[in-house]
């Protein structure tokens, strides 16, 4: 397949999507030519840093129904006229018109599932549209022949649910992107800021944060991302006179993101359990954390809490009421004793939880599709 391109779609415009970026970058290892298809929006910034090609489509509907049906159709008429050696999936939002066009075409085709898409917060009350994505997901699920996901709770369900079997790659980030900017750094040079970093959806814990923040008066939380309720979260901040406590600062790349990160003090990670995407999520958030050496403070969920107390790197939420929250968060920001622990075991998580350790098995699942990596001898 040397030279050939490989095609990988998603549904967001690219800009931050770190799991494809790597997908794309471990491809091109191989001889292949990567190219990424997404969307723009009239407020997507330029992409002008990336190794491979990028192909993004102006839609007249951004979201719902009409945006799912018109994405698909333009990705499939755009596939269909364009040589490829192989297609990659990321999520059920794509999979009908590379599924189609695998067939069509004769090329294989891997399916990368980033969520379990059908217990997304934002179709877990739509009975009507949720049964919509069941029987898309129902119909070519069973189909897949290689397959991805996250997190082993995620690839057990859909085991259990169609027989299929995705291999497990966690969102794990370079360590590379961090060690060098980390060398030196002390604790002592981090400020007194709060992270967060993802979509601003509907069920991820912002709401109660911002709240606790009335009680966190030498602290700030930098929120970084766009979504579904970041409207309602701007004129809750204002509600309670946090403006120059709670900063939103939209959508950055996420090398921009990184420094942001790593000069943080506490990064946290508050998903409700509100659908079993939820129940099962293992956020990339939460990596990046760990590569930035910063405690985490996370939801009481079995990935989450697995990860946090495997490595005893941060803490379990104990409770979402704003007042106790905040009585948590003091406790991990002020704690010497505490945040000189977790210092040391963040270290030591950080080397093991990276992209360079996790990249062979995105590797074998690609063998398996007909990909020849070469041989990379590992250092002594």
């Amino acid at each position: 397949m040397e030279g050939k391109r490989i095609y990988i779609a998603v549904t967001n415009d690219l800009v931050i999507d770190q799991r494809v970026h790597r997908t794309a970058i471990t491809l091109a290892e191989s001889g292949a030519r990567p190219v990424l298809v997404g969307r723009k929006l009239p407020r997507s910034q330029e992409i002008t840093d990336r190794t491979y090609e990028i192909r993004r489509f102006r839609l007249v509907f951004h979201k719902g129904f009409l945006f799912y049906a018109c994405f698909n159709l333009r990705l499939f008429l755009f596939l269909l006229f364009r040589k490829s050696a192989m297609l990659v999936s990321n999520d059920l939002d794509t999979l009908l018109a590379l599924y189609l066009a695998s067939r069509i075409k004769k090329v294989p085709l891997v399916y990368d599932s980033h969520e379990y898409f059908t217990e997304l917060p934002e179709l877990v009350n739509r009975r009507f549209v949720r049964r919509i994505w069941t029987g898309l997901e129902r119909a070519l699920l069973p189909r897949i022949r290689y397959g991805i996901t996250v997190c082993q709770s995620i690839s057990e369900a859909y085991r259990e649910k169609y027989g299929i079997r995705l291999a497990v790659v966690r969102n794990l980030p370079l360590a590379s992107g961090y060690s060098a900017d980390l060398a030196g750094k002390g604790e002592s040079s981090r400020s007194k800021v709060i992270i967060y970093q993802g979509a601003i959806n509907v069920g991820r814990g912002l709401e109660a944060m911002i709240r606790a923040m009335a009680y966190l008066d030498q602290y700030r939380l930098l929120i970084f991302g766009e979504g579904t309720v970041t409207r309602d979260l701007i004129r809750l901040r204002d509600s309670l006179a946090l403006k120059d406590r709670v900063i939103f600062k939209g959508r950055v790349p996420f090398k921009e993101l990184s420094v942001y990160t790593r000069q943080s003090s506490l990064g946290i990670s508050l998903e409700e359990n509100i659908g079993m995407n939820y129940y099962y999520s293992l956020p990339n958030k939460l990596f990046d954390y760990i590569q930035a050496e910063i405690p985490v403070l996370v939801s009481d969920l079995p990935e989450m809490r697995r990860i946090v107390t495997d490595y005893d790197i941060g803490q379990v939420l104990l409770d979402r009421d704003p007042e106790k929250l905040a009585g948590q968060v003091e406790e991990m920001m002020s704690s010497a004793e505490l945040r000189k622990g977790w210092k040391e075991n963040l270290h030591k998580a950080a080397g093991e939880l990276c992209w360079e350790n996790e990249v062979e098995k995105l590797r074998d699942v690609y063998r398996e599709a007909g990909l020849v990596f070469p041989v990379i001898p590992r250092s002594p």
